[in-house]
C-alpha cells in the first residue's frame, strides 16, 4: 500500500495517539488534524469507533459504504487496528505512547489506566507527552464512573433550563454542544501544554469534562445567578438582557432582529413607523426593553406581519440593523458568503465516492486549510505508522491490523 501524503500546517511534525470515539474525542483530534498534526487513531478491530456505523452511510456504485458522519470527524487522519485486549499489542502501542507528543483518550474514566495506557504509566515512557482525557464528568468525584451523552450532560449543567419556551417541554441544541465544546477545550489546553513541554520538557495530563466545558461556556448565565441570585429563564429566540433581539413573524417565514442598543432600537422603532415607541417609558432604555420584552414583542408583531421576510431583511439591513434569515442547513451551505468563505470543501471517501465537507473554519496567514488525508479504512495504516514513528520494520499488532 502506498504511503499516504503528510499534512502540512503549523502542527506538522506533531504525532497526536487518539483513543478516540463517537464525537468529543475525534473532534479534538480533527481540529489538531486539520493544523497539520499527524493523528493516529486507535480503533478495535472489530468494528472500530462506533460512529463508522452511524447514517448517512453514502454506497459506492459497487455497494461499499461509507458514513459521512465519521468522515467529517476522521478526515486528515489514519487509523490503526489494535486488540486493546491482548498483551503484546499492547506492548507494541506502548512503543507508539513512547513517540507521541499527544494522547487524546475519551474512554470512560479510568479504562485506559486499568489496561495499563493510563498517564502515570505513558509519562514514565515519555515525561514530556500531553496526555488528554476527555469524558463526561471528569476523572473524579461522584459523577466520574457515569456514562454521558451529549443530550444528558445538556440537561445536567443546566443549558437545557434556559434552552426552549417557558411553558413548554425542555428541549436540547440541536447541535451536539456537549461534544464539541469538550472537544474545543480539549484541543486549545492541549496546546498550551504543548507550548509548555517544550519550553520545559515536561507534559501535562489534562482532565477535560463536557459538564466542565458547558458550565464554562455558560459564562453569561452563571454569572447572572451570582450576581442575583435567581435562575435564568426560558426565553425562546429572545435575550434576557436586550430587546428587540429575537425571531419574529412576518407575513410568510420567520426573520430574526438583533437592536443591541439605543440607536439600533431607534432604527427598528422607524422601520415599523412607530418612532413614538422609542419615548415610551417601557421602552427607553436597554434594560427597560428587556424587562418589558413580552409587550415589546406583541406592539411589534402587528406592523412585521405586513411584510415578508425578505422585506424586512432588506430594510433593516438599509438601516444598519443586525438581522438574520432563519436558514436550514441547505440555504446556509449554499450561501454565497459561505462559499466565498472556503467553508465548504470537495472530499473523496475511500470507498471512492466524492462528497463535502466543512472547512476548518478559521483562517491564518502563511496556512491554509487542506484535505491531505481522506477519512481512513478501518486499520488502513497500521503498518505504515508502525514503520514511521518508530523506524523499524512493519509488524502486524492485532489480527485484522495489517491495513487493507
Amino acid at each position: 500500500m502506498a504511503k499516504s501524503r503528510g499534512p502540512n500546517g503549523p502542527l506538522a511534525g506533531v504525532k497526536v495517539l487518539e483513543f478516540g470515539q463517537i464525537a468529543a474525542g475525534p473532534f479534538t483530534g480533527s481540529l489538531l488534524a486539520d493544523l497539520g498534526a499527524d493523528v493516529v487513531k486507535v480503533e478495535n478491530p472489530v468494528g472500530g469507533d462506533g460512529m463508522r456505523g452511524w447514517p448517512p452511510l453514502t454506497p459506492s456504485p459497487d455497494g461499499e459504504v461509507y458514513s459521512e458522519n465519521f468522515a467529517s470527524l476522521n478526515r486528515n487522519k489514519r487509523s490503526i487496528a489494535v486488540d486493546l485486549k491482548d498483551k503484546p499489542s499492547i506492548a507494541h502501542l506502548k512503543e507508539l505512547m513512547a513517540a507521541s507528543d499527544v494522547i487524546i483518550e475519551n474512554f470512560r474514566a479510568g479504562v485506559l489506566r486499568r489496561l495499563g495506557l493510563g498517564y502515570d504509566e505513558a509519562s514514565r515512557l515519555n515525561p514530556r507527552l500531553v496526555y488528554c482525557s476527555i469524558s463526561g464528568f471528569g476523572q473524579t468525584g461522584p459523577y466520574a464512573q457515569r456514562g454521558a451523552f451529549d443530550v444528558t450532560v445538556q440537561a445536567m449543567s443546566g443549558l437545557m433550563s434556559v434552552t426552549g419556551e417557558e411553558g413548554r417541554p425542555p428541549v436540547k441544541c440541536g447541535v451536539p454542544v456537549g461534544d464539541f465544546c469538550a472537544g474545543l477545550y480539549g484541543a486549545y489546553t492541549i496546546l498550551a501544554a504543548l507550548m509548555r513541554a517544550r519550553e520545559t520538557g515536561e507534559g501535562a495530563y489534562i482532565d477535560c469534562s463536557m459538564l466542565g466545558s458547558l458550565v464554562g461556556v455558560a459564562a453569561l448565565q452563571t454569572s447572572e445567578f451570582f450576581g442575583t441570585g435567581r435562575d435564568g429563564r426560558r426565553l425562546g429566540s429572545a435575550h434576557p438582557r436586550n430587546a428587540p433581539y429575537q425571531a419574529y413573524r412576518a407575513s410568510d417565514d420567520y426573520f430574526v432582529i438583533a437592536a443591541g442598543n439605543n440607536e439600533l432600537w431607534k432604527q427598528v422603532a422607524e422601520a415599523v413607523g412607530l418612532p413614538e415607541l422609542t419615548e415610551d417609558p417601557r421602552f427607553k432604555t436597554q434594560l427597560d426593553r428587556a424587562q418589558n420584552q413580552e409587550a415589546l414583542a406583541e406592539i411589534l408583531n402587528t406592523p412585521f406581519s405586513q411584510k415578508s421576510a425578505s422585506e424586512w431583511l432588506e430594510e433593516m439591513d438599509r438601516r444598519g440593523v443586525p438581522s438574520a434569515p432563519i436558514n436550514t442547513y441547505r440555504e446556509i451551505l449554499a450561501d454565497p458568503h459561505v462559499r466565498e468563505m472556503g467553508l465548504i470543501h470537495e472530499l473523496r471517501l475511500p470507498n471512492g465516492v466524492q462528497t463535502c465537507t466543512t472547512a476548518y473554519p478559521v483562517k491564518m496567514t502563511g496556512y491554509e486549510f487542506e484535505i491531505s488525508r481522506e477519512p481512513p479504512q478501518l486499520g488502513a495504516h497500521t503498518e505504515e505508522v508502525f514503520e514511521e514513528w518508530l523506524s523499524s520494520p512493519a509488524r502486524v499488532v492485532a489480527q485484522g491490523g495489517t491495513g487493507r
